[in-house]
């Protein structure tokens, strides 16, 4: 099968590539390489035009909606009034494939995705690809963040096929949904780059009249060949490999990859990434002494203070974009995405844990302040994402990034007070403008706007220390933090007044997971009780409106209804190996930050479905999605990279062990040794792309410590010795608090905990490791010495 390079214009493509370091396989090309794959050689293709609106016959959207308008997805119902006749994912869909002998047109993307709009505009409203799409095909429509299992198969061949992948994810399935062509973002028409989405449809029409028994064949032949490439299986070994050669390997390949001035691990696009910047954190821990281990914890936090300076953060509303267009960290993709804000939230702690610069500690309060306001469900749930696109004005079409953007202009109007003591005349707007490096011109360069849609605009970027900023015009540096903040507090006022972002509210129980964790790491870090309690009411509303307490099921989404309510699919939609694997994290770190046991139950009990519906009892390690539930996809994967998030195998990893440590249940160890070993050999090719189970493996090998914490809960020096340990960076410790009940979950499931005692009836730590215990702690101080040797 030859393939057919194709690429959009050097703008906001949304691909599949994570930020890995040059050398690593990324299972993704930059987002400058959306590809498009042709059938075979003998299909020849014209090459088209670079993605613009150009020929096809634009028409108003039809005023009949198709049948999506039944579907609760947000990137669903944005296509229910399109002429295609689409079909959700379903069965319905194939049997009229498999009767009328038609190819399967699947077209799979997500709401808040810049060239999935664009295709919607261009191609699913035009009237003639319309009917070309409902005469010779059945068109599927997927949303990827509903179903990651159908998304996943398809992109793995996409991905084979072509060097590259995102989204939109366009393929062409046989009946028996077998893929037989794949691309992503086409233009309606051909131009003289790119081929257009009309001759595409065009020409596999034509093949699939005249050839389809050679198609057919096709793609038995490349379902076989991806089949075996896929697999993972512990094979013959026995043991998972070394660690500390997987950790040193893992890091010379970031180490190469990294940018000495703006911290990250690629040149453009640039992904945050929190698995790489946490695999560094423990790298440091465990090599603190040496040179290596320095320029690890270096990395991270030069990486860390770098993007939160960037535009890749808003600095006025807070939060952070999905990735940066430069290696400088300054032009956004400017949607924002939950999973994003959840785990960086949990990596600015950690920096904040081990730097003691509250820099840090003031961006993760930042994001968990942007999640409460925007991306929060009254009954505690998160809402997915905001988009990247936004009228300017009321009644004007959507631009990327016009909510976010300012021009000198805006910014000189809002802030005209003048500055007094400074060595020369000056304004709030000019000393935020030159702070943040806004210019009359824009500060954002034509070949990062192809469109030109953001001509003349700014987007805040630090430039310079406050200290320098200060010193610039004889001012103190409190003087301009206030100035400064009080200027961006009016920004945010003005800002409101703009039209909205779309807001996805569609709730993931995987992401609300990753959620939990950032306020429930985040609060515990920083001993703020207000933090872990969003984190308990995500918990609450993850057990109240995405669990199924009959059969133990977690559900995959959930989406807000009119006047505050909670709507759900009908029939559900199922959870995913990454909806109890983060779930899971998330419970158990909420445990760990509010001492109540109720959580660390239900993690149990996730865990054991987890392993009841997802555990390849052959071969070791999770699928990614049930049997029963794929049926009829080509493939059952188990995912095998971490990046943008982390791979539910990798955290699955990190819960089997902390739930020894919490349980003693020799079975949870044995999976994660299983697992481990299954995913030996993608370790060992590619350690960098899986750094969070590089980071399992050495968490494995280097033992888990108990610390034991026995006192009242309610009791001040209880909290005061709870607090030691949550201020102290220790990514490989399970924190148990023992009441003195024999009764409790925790005493039933450790029995060593009833022979700890407290010291002079004074809440007393131990730690404990290999069934053996420290001596009794009664002091925070003593305690930190102890936990930092």
């Amino acid at each position: 099968m030859s393939h057919l390079s194709s690429s959009p214009p050097k703008h906001k493509g949304e691909h599949k590539g994570h930020s890995l370091p040059r050398g690593s396989e990324r299972g993704g090309s930059s987002r400058d390489k959306d590809r498009s794959v042709s059938v075979s050689s003998s299909v020849s293709m014209p090459a088209g035009g670079k993605g613009s609106r150009t020929n096809c016959a634009q028409s108003t959207p039809q005023k009949v909606p198709n049948r999506l308008i039944s579907e609760k997805s947000p990137y669903l119902l944005q296509h229910a009034y399109n002429p295609v006749d689409w079909y959700p994912w379903g069965q319905e869909a194939f049997d009229k494939a498999r009767k009328e002998n038609k190819p399967i047109f699947l077209s799979v993307g997500y709401s808040t995705c810049h060239w999935c709009h664009m295709m919607e505009e261009e191609s699913f409203r035009n009237e003639e690809i319309g009917r070309l799409l409902n005469e010779d095909f059945v068109s599927v429509k997927v949303d990827r963040e509903e179903r990651p299992d159908v998304d996943k198969v398809y992109m793995t061949f996409v991905q084979a096929t072509s060097s590259g992948g995102g989204w939109p994810m366009s393929v062409w399935l046989t009946p028996n949904l077998q893929p037989f062509v794949g691309g992503t973002y086409f233009p309606p028409e051909d131009g003289l780059t790119r081929v257009g989405f009309r001759t595409v449809l065009l020409r596999i029409r034509d093949q699939w009249k005249q050839n389809k028994n050679a198609l057919l064949e096709n793609s038995q032949r490349v379902t076989t060949a991806l089949l075996a490439r896929s697999e993972i299986s512990t094979g013959d070994r026995q043991l998972p490999p070394s660690a500390a050669t997987m950790n040193s390997r893992c890091f010379q390949q970031l180490d190469e990859g990294y940018d000495e001035e703006y911290g990250g691990f690629a040149e453009a696009p640039k992904f945050p990434t929190p698995v790489i910047l946490s695999f560094l954190f423990s790298y440091w821990l465990s090599h603190r002494l040496t040179q290596d281990g320095s320029r690890a914890q270096q990395m991270a936090l030069h990486t860390l203070k770098m993007m939160a300076n960037g535009g890749i953060r808003d600095h006025i509303g807070q939060g952070f974009h999905r990735y940066s267009t430069d290696r400088q960290w300054h032009v956004p993709h400017f949607e924002k995405m939950l999973y994003d804000q959840g785990q960086l939230a949990v990596a600015y702690s950690q920096a904040f844990q081990i730097s003691g610069d509250e820099f840090y500690s003031d961006v993760a309060k930042g994001i968990l302040q942007y999640v409460a306001r925007n991306l929060s469900h009254r009954s505690g749930g998160f809402y997915s994402a905001e988009d990247a696109d936004s009228p300017p004005e009321r009644g004007m079409p959507p631009k990327e990034g016009a909510f976010y953007v300012w021009t000198i202009k805006e910014v000189q109007q809002l802030l005209p007070e003048p500055v007094l003591g400074a060595t020369e005349p000056l304004t709030s707007g000019q000393l935020l403008i030159k702070h943040y490096g806004l210019t009359e011109a824009g500060n954002i360069s034509p070949s990062q706007d192809p469109k030109g849609e953001l001509q003349g605009q700014n987007v805040l970027t630090v430039r310079y220390s406050l200290e320098l900023t200060a010193a610039r015009f004889g001012l103190e540096v409190e003087v301009v933090r206030t100035l400064l903040n009080a200027g961006l507090e009016k920004l945010f006022q003005a800002r409101k007044r703009r039209p909205k972002p779309h807001l996805d509210s569609k709730m993931l129980a995987a992401w609300n997971g990753l959620m939990v964790s950032g306020y429930a790491v985040t609060g515990a870090v920083l001993g703020m009780e207000r933090l872990v309690n969003y984190a308990t009411n995500g918990a609450k509303f993850l057990k109240r409106h995405m669990f199924d307490v009959a059969s133990s099921r977690l559900m995959r989404t959930c989406y807000a209804g009119s006047g505050g309510t909670v709507e759900h699919s009908n029939p559900p939609c199922w959870g995913f190996l990454e909806d109890y694997a983060f779930v899971v994290r998330g419970l158990l770190d909420l445990y760990e930050a509010s001492q109540e046991s109720a959580w660390l139950e239900w993690a149990l009990r996730l865990q054991d479905t987890q392993d009841r519906l997802f555990w390849d009892s052959r071969g070791g390690g999770y699928f990614c999605s049930e049997a029963e539930l794929g049926a009829g996809l080509p493939l059952r994967l188990k995912d095998d990279q971490d990046g943008a998030e982390p791979s539910a195998n990798s955290v699955s990893a990190h819960n089997l062990l902390r739930l020894h440590g919490f349980t003693g249940h020799k079975d949870w160890m044995d999976k994660c040794v299983c697992l481990l070993t299954a995913f030996s050999e993608r370790m060992r090719r590619v350690p960098v792309a899986l750094p969070e189970m590089v980071r399992a493996l050495s968490a494995h090998q280097q033992t888990l410590k108990q610390i034991v914490i026995c006192g009242d809960p309610q009791a001040k020096d209880t909290k005061a010795l709870v607090q030691c340990v949550h201020s102290i960076y220790i990514p490989n410790k399970v924190l148990i608090l023992a009441d003195g009940d024999p009764s409790s979950f925790l005493s039933r499931q450790l029995p060593f905990l009833g022979t700890l005692r407290r010291l002079e009836d004074r809440a007393t730590a131990y730690v404990c490791e290999n069934q053996a215990c420290s001596m009794p702690i009664t002091e925070p101080s003593e305690l930190r010495k102890l936990l930092h040797h």
